[in-house]
């Protein structure tokens, strides 16, 4: 199988980083604030304003792209898809990486080199856009590994989608989507769904 693997919330645990430097960033800049963690991105997490979520991905998202740990066990799990002879496509729409000037490229820059550090092995690196489910269909990606609610109900749509567990994706549900806790998870899934 051809299997798409996203970045932020699936090799990496967004989901406690917003958590985390986010509470931060409210106390550093005198913010009230109540947390709700059903919501996906910071800003509704926080309740920030447009340009609070501005400035805090500003001031945080380098540290997270260089120096957030992958998840425990991606890099094994992975290793194992490979030689099970399973084709690895990272397809990532974090932000910057979209643009065509010295930010996105430093970010694309940033992304490949915290792949090597971390050893996680691919066969390709995709800088998509949010909606995913074109490049999937017209790429012949027969699995996509997400976490994020919009994508995981877009691409379910037309293959199966394991589903990285978060508290903001638990609504997300249904005949093609496959729910996962960790790496070895994912990895047991895909075995179970590659003898059918």
């Amino acid at each position: 199988m051809r299997i798409g693997v996203d970045i932020d919330g699936v090799l990496t645990n967004r989901e406690q980083f917003q958590l985390d430097y986010g509470a931060k960033y409210c106390l550093d800049n005198d913010i009230r604030y109540e947390i709700n963690p059903k919501e996906y991105n910071v800003d509704g997490v926080f309740g920030f304003d447009s340009a609070q979520y501005e400035e805090f991905w500003n001031k945080y998202l380098e540290f997270y792209a260089m120096y957030e740990d992958a998840r425990p066990f991606a890099s094994e799990a992975i290793r194992k898809l490979k030689e099970d002879g399973h084709e690895i496509v990272i397809i990532t729409a974090r932000w910057r990486t979209e643009r065509e000037d010295e930010s996105g490229e430093k970010m694309r820059d940033i992304v490949k080199g915290w792949l090597a550090e971390s050893e996680i092995a691919y066969d390709n690196l995709i800088f998509s856009s949010e909606d995913k489910l074109d490049w999937c269909m017209s790429n012949g990606i027969d699995m996509m590994i997400e976490d994020e609610p919009k994508c995981i109900d877009s691409v379910s749509k037309g293959i199966p989608v394991i589903c990285f567990n978060a508290k903001y994706n638990e609504k997300c549900e249904g005949e093609n989507i496959f729910r996962c806790y960790s790496w070895y998870d994912v990895y047991n899934t895909i075995v179970e769904v590659s003898k059918v």
